[in-house]
């Protein structure tokens, strides 16, 4: 979902125990009989920066994940906040935009399989322009040949463009 929000047009805004993978405080609910309470939750900081440095804590997986995401995102010129946005159909299982730089340079597809089962969206739907190389961002796959199939895992997101900015 953030990976979603994050391609999107505008400035996204990221909700800190989202960033932190805080699961909900089930027992904050029991304790004080607010239903809000289950999003509360206060970090002690020490228990926060060992969560954070484990590599194999829930936390840690998230935390870095969203950190990658948003370097790439700030190096892109497509996701400007002000540049153009326009959606795509790809099927009912896929939601796809498209983001196009201020100076019309670089391209990117937001390619998003919002269901649990895999997902085929061929390259010739996309309308992907041949004489340019075509990579998806958030993984480094190179997609060169305009004749392939995407084959979207469950949930999977690709953002596929025609300029990698590494700046």
């Amino acid at each position: 979902a953030h990976a979603i929000m994050f391609a999107l047009e505008g400035i996204p805004a990221v909700y800190i125990h989202s960033f932190l993978g805080t699961l909900n405080d089930q027992a904050a609910v029991a304790e004080t009989g607010h239903n809000r309470s289950i999003n509360r939750h206060r970090w002690d900081y020490h228990k926060l920066a060992l969560a954070l440095a484990d590599d194999t804590s829930i936390h840690a997986q998230i935390f870095q994940g969203m950190c990658h995401l948003l370097k790439v995102r700030r190096r892109q010129p497509a996701f400007h906040p002000n540049a153009t946005q326009f959606t795509l159909h790809l099927g009912d299982s896929v939601f796809a935009f498209w983001r196009q730089s201020m100076d019309r340079q670089q391209s990117i597809f937001a390619i998003n399989n919002i269901s649990n089962q895999e997902q085929i969206v061929p390259l010739s739907e996309i309308n992907l322009i041949g004489t340019d190389n075509w990579t998806d961002l958030i993984s480094g796959e190179l997609y060169s040949d305009q004749r392939a199939e995407l084959v979207l895992r469950p949930y999977q997101v690709i953002w596929l463009t025609n300029r990698w900015s590494h700046e």
